[in-house]
């Protein structure tokens, strides 16, 4: 479920990269030279996939983490054992790779055209830009991970969880793209590399997210540290058995540990 959920997100950023910046579709001839513009259906398109997948029978299943960095800032936490958050990793590896070869088979040359660049996350080409797209990493990592737990760990936001990453990655490949290409997840933007065969910058991409979800973690838990933390779920089903829940200790909602 984790392979195939960042599979689809992959193949979707690839057709519409694909679509919107190829000189020889239409959509980006009537856009021309307004890349603001055209990245307005990539949000649109891919926060709608997230906020799908969260809500899906799948993303219900499996917690819809989709990311390394997710899963392991939920290990941090407690919520998931690590023979599990290396398998889910290791799924997430593997469904970027493969969508991103099938985007490759699929597309050929407009997938390997410059302005395509097989839908390759990577820093501008502005002074500085390595620093500015780790420091854009970092953050919009940090905000992803922090406003979930705060969702998800309420009763009134709870039910609101995907609907705010849709709107999180909608807006931040609106206005992120610039800069560090919005990626946020290491599988995501490996799955791209490894089908351009292009290594450079890919630390920012293996370092930024991860230690900005585990920082979020640990400041969520030091806050909210007489609270039992949600399960590894961004949206938790009360009507089949919860993976995380069977095998971790205290219920799905936060409870106050000194009152109880």
């Amino acid at each position: 479920m984790e392979a195939a959920g960042l599979a689809g997100f992959m193949i979707g950023a690839s057709l519409l990269t694909t679509l919107l910046e190829h000189p020889d579709s239409p959509i980006q001839q009537l856009l021309g030279q307004q890349p603001t513009l055209r990245r307005v259906p990539l949000s649109l398109v891919l926060g709608g996939y997230i906020a799908g997948f969260i809500y899906s029978s799948w993303g219900r299943q499996s917690g819809a983490h989709l990311n390394p960095a997710m899963t392991w800032a939920f290990f941090r936490l407690g919520k998931i054992r690590f023979a599990d958050a290396l398998w889910y990793m290791l799924a997430q590896f593997t469904g970027a790779i493969a969508a991103a070869q099938l985007m490759k088979l699929l597309l050929g040359k407009l997938y390997a055209y410059p302005s395509v660049n097989y839908a390759a996350t990577v820093p501008s080409h502005a002074a500085h830009a390595t620093a500015q797209a780790f420091a854009a990493e970092f953050i919009i990592s940090f905000v992803m991970l922090f406003v979930m737990l705060v969702a998800i760990n309420s009763r009134r936001l709870e039910r609101l969880a995907g609907l705010l990453a849709g709107l999180l990655i909608g807006l931040f490949l609106l206005v992120e793209t610039p800069y560090s290409g919005m990626s946020m997840n290491s599988a995501r933007t490996f799955g791209s590399a490894f089908a351009a065969w292009h290594w450079r910058d890919l630390w920012i991409y293996f370092t930024a997210p991860p230690l900005a979800m585990l920082l979020a973690a640990e400041i969520f838990r030091r806050w909210k540290r007489q609270q039992v933390i949600a399960c590894a779920k961004l949206w938790h089903s009360y009507n089949r058995r919860c993976i995380f829940c069977d095998q971790q200790a205290g219920p799905h909602y936060p409870v106050n540990e000194a009152a109880a």
